[in-house]
């Protein structure tokens, strides 16, 4: 029996959409399903506002939900460990008066680890969020020199108990991706913010930047706000109020 090209794409569409991945999950319906990627648009911008004034000495409950959420484990070893946030003392050596801060990616409008990446590993979605791509990340470091904030680590040792959500590699470079895994879901928030919230300081509030009845906004446009180096340009997503 001799098939022209029409019955023989007719005759082969037809069993690739019969055919199974799992039960109840045809390639047909695979094919048609949307990854989160392609509703990232740049009608948002996601950042993060963090009030100092109530950010509580000694808490580290911010730094505590990150790396639970996103398997970053620690080997006892402060010099070389990941670390996706982290808190910042600042003390004025004239009054005495000291502050305390979480300090993680500024997810930088104009991002200078993405600048000097040779491979295009440092990337920034359409809605502001920087990332890293573990899959072409040679580890060159040229991105953790290149941040002035040092937010991105590198990843020493053999990692264990990783998140599908977050997935992490020996040799690999690494840093805060504003729980990029619960915006695509619709969560709108950030482990930080929930830890922060829970323990009742509510210091961080994560938010669009973009939609002026957001939380985030109304308290930007409320409250005088800053950058983190205001002098370099880079228009960060994320502002901290009371420094």
């Amino acid at each position: 029996m001799s098939l022209d090209r029409r019955q023989f794409i007719a005759i082969g569409g037809a069993a690739v959409a019969g055919m199974t991945l799992a039960p109840g999950l045809r390639l047909m319906e695979l094919a048609e399903a949307r990854s989160p990627e392609e509703s990232v648009t740049t009608l948002q911008r996601w950042g993060l506002l963090i009030d100092t004034t109530k950010c509580a000495t000694g808490c580290t409950s911010c730094v505590d939900a990150c790396h639970t959420e996103n398997g970053v484990q620690s080997h006892n070893r402060p010099a070389t460990d990941p670390q996706w946030i982290r808190k910042v003392t600042l003390k004025d050596k004239q009054t005495g008066y000291v502050q305390n801060l979480p300090l993680m990616c500024q997810h930088c409008e104009h991002p200078p680890c993405v600048d000097v990446c040779p491979t295009g590993a440092s990337f920034k979605r359409a809605d502001g969020i920087v990332l890293v791509d573990r899959h072409i990340c040679i580890g060159c470091r040229y991105c953790m020199m290149a941040c002035p904030y040092k937010a991105r680590s590198f990843v020493h040792e053999d990692t264990t108990g990783q998140k599908p959500h977050a997935p992490r590699g020996k040799g690999c470079v690494e840093s805060c991706t504003l729980c990029v895994h619960k915006i695509d879901k619709g969560e709108n928030t950030t482990a930080c913010a929930e830890a922060c919230r829970k323990e009742g300081h509510n210091a961080i509030i994560f938010g669009d930047l973009k939609d002026p009845k957001s939380e985030i906004s109304k308290r930007l446009a409320a409250q005088a706000s800053q950058q983190l180096r205001p002098d370099l340009k880079l228009n960060n997503g994320v502002r901290y109020q009371g420094l």
